[in-house]
């Protein structure tokens, strides 16, 4: 193999890694989300954790959202696994729908050591930016197998309307 080649594919396995690194962070900048504990969260002490790379208080976790749209309404659902329905709170503030919620760490019944702790715990706050005006006092929310669905009416249905201009 010739060096000029060599370089070629170096570089392009490097560009391919940026474009991959650059995808994940764009796609995934608006999903991770900080988890803040507090007494109420349940957490192990020290002393029951076994897992050396635990950074506790530091829960950072995705919460994957879509947002879908069509004539009538604006649907957004994300996932917040391990959580009751009643620990999370739905608002409508200007154009964005804000989730938060708290979810608290679920002890066993048995004496022994948490060798992995991986999840996040603590409360939280997601903000979902709405791509049109919507009516909020019609939006309705149901949460089933750990997803979180909102369906919001929009406040002027139908598709958007484009007007074409003349350049002159």
């Amino acid at each position: 193999m010739k060096l000029e080649n060599l370089k070629e594919n170096v570089g392009s396995l490097w560009g391919n890694l940026a474009e991959g690194w650059r995808h994940l962070r764009d796609s995934a900048a608006s999903a991770l989300t900080s988890f803040k504990p507090d007494e109420k969260t349940n957490l192990p002490t020290d002393r029951e954790v076994g897992d050396d790379v635990r950074l506790p208080g530091r829960g950072w976790a995705m919460l994957g959202g879509d947002v879908f749209e069509d004539d009538q309404r604006v649907v957004v659902r994300l996932e917040v696994p391990g959580m009751a329905k009643q620990d999370i709170d739905i608002e409508v503030l200007d154009d964005s729908l804000v989730m938060s919620g708290e979810k608290r760490f679920e002890r066993e019944s048995t004496e022994g050591r948490w060798r992995i702790m991986q999840c996040a715990y603590g409360s939280f706050r997601r903000v979902v930016p709405l791509p049109v005006a919507v009516k909020a006092e019609e939006a309705r929310a149901s949460y089933n197998n750990g997803v979180l669905r909102v369906e919001l009416p929009k406040a002027n249905p139908g598709r958007q309307r484009g007007v074409t201009l003349k350049v002159e």
